[in-house]
């Protein structure tokens, strides 16, 4: 007997007929595809490491270090895929103390890049604590939130927004307003569908535009970042100017692979600017094709919900769900200048080991979340008695 049959009652068998097998396929496919841009956009950024250091690296310097990245993501994502809905709920309750304390750390540990400190060396790796603390800090929130479905009176607006509230001061701080924005719209979104009043929803976007008009006269990046986006000519546009470059270049086909120019041309190509040098070697096609994989994800996550009835695992996917459709839609609009520049990864494409991790982590807890015994459902479903109460079993089956 094969530990995946069905018959089998062991964990491994229990996993592969209750996990999303779909929507786990398409995460493994865009690992890949992550894996293949790194390949051709990190080349020259490991030529001009090298020159820097005064040293000899491999064309290949960043695209090893990548796969040794996704290979380890990919077992992070497989192995918390396998944790129930409770054990979920409880490692992000240890992690987010430990990954806040470490992001506050980062600011008088932290590594001075462009100036901002958001990394701390870990056993000779630049670590983002800050990647971790937005997925731990949605599960967090949705648990929260999800009190008030027990106790109406409970503070859980009050609570939730508090905690989310110091994490975005101290990303700040750092400062890393891109990721403050997320955060906030990660708990924005989690906190409408709990059921949070309208004329608090249009309190928190002007409490929002007012934060970033305070950052634009106080902050001289956020204005430079803004001023840049609003009008081009008054300020440096270099890398978003040789991003659309890349694009009408590259045109529907692309190129060819490894026949680009702009990777040569902007410093941050296999990471914030990835998507361009995807679409100048294999054309809009294949970027929209990798805009709609982002977006069947999202799709897929969002439609195994629509049944769920425990409150903490909806609030908590779409917590989670918000952080990865947000952050790959900020980088793609970015590279096309729909939006200013932040320094933001595409998720499991560009290159990095805080974001791929980090990734792998918000991912695999959406598989756990999302596990159902869809054939012991299907067998429910043909009878009409006793339905709710073997549903229930089910769900109980998960949090195993």
């Amino acid at each position: 007997m094969t530990p995946f049959a069905r018959s089998n009652g062991g964990s491994v068998s229990r996993w592969f007929w209750t996990v999303d097998r779909l929507l786990l396929t398409m995460l493994m496919l865009l690992i890949a595809v992550g894996l293949v841009f790194v390949l051709v956009a990190s080349g020259p950024q490991a030529q001009r490491l090298a020159h820097s250091r005064h040293a000899t690296l491999s064309p290949l310097h960043f695209f090893n270090r990548q796969l040794v990245f996704a290979v380890v993501g990919t077992l992070v994502m497989i192995g918390v895929s396998f944790l129930s809905r409770i054990t979920v709920r409880r490692l992000c309750a240890v992690a987010l103390p430990i990954v806040l304390l470490a992001t506050i750390a980062t600011l008088f540990l932290g590594v001075d890049t462009k100036g901002a400190t958001r990394w701390i060396p870990v056993f000779g790796i630049d670590l983002q604590p800050s990647e971790f603390l937005k997925p731990c800090l949605a599960v967090v929130t949705a648990w929260i939130l999800a009190a008030r479905y027990d106790d109406p009176n409970a503070p859980v607006y009050t609570v939730s927004f508090g905690l989310t509230t110091i994490v975005a001061i101290i990303l700040i701080k750092q400062p890393d307003f891109g990721q403050t924005a997320l955060v906030l719209t990660i708990w924005l979104a989690q906190a409408v569908i709990a059921g949070l009043p309208l004329a608090t929803v249009g309190l928190a976007a002007g409490g929002g535009f007012a934060g970033l008009v305070i950052a634009y006269f106080t902050v001289p990046h956020v204005a430079h970042r803004i001023n840049g986006f609003l009008s081009p000519s008054s300020t440096d546009t270099y890398q978003v100017t040789k991003a659309l470059e890349a694009f009408r270049t590259g045109g529907l086909m692309g190129v060819g692979p490894a026949e680009g120019e702009v990777k040569w041309l902007i410093p941050d190509a296999h990471t914030d600017y990835i998507f361009a040098v995807a679409g100048e070697e294999f054309g809009l096609l294949a970027c929209a094709a990798l805009a709609l994989l982002y977006l069947a994800i999202v799709l897929r996550s969002a439609k195994q919900q629509l049944d769920e009835d425990d409150p903490f695992v909806f609030l908590a996917t779409v917590g989670l769900l918000v952080q990865f459709g947000v952050q790959a839609f900020i980088n793609m609009g970015v590279n096309v200048a729909l939006l200013p520049s932040k320094g933001m990864t595409l998720p499991f494409v560009s290159y990095g080991g805080s974001s791929m991790l980090a990734m792998a982590l918000t991912m695999g807890m959406v598989l756990a979340l999302s596990r159902r015994n869809r054939f012991m459902r299907g067998r429910i479903a043909g009878h009409k008695s006793g339905g709710i109460n073997a549903v229930r079993v089910d769900r109980r089956s998960m949090d195993r």
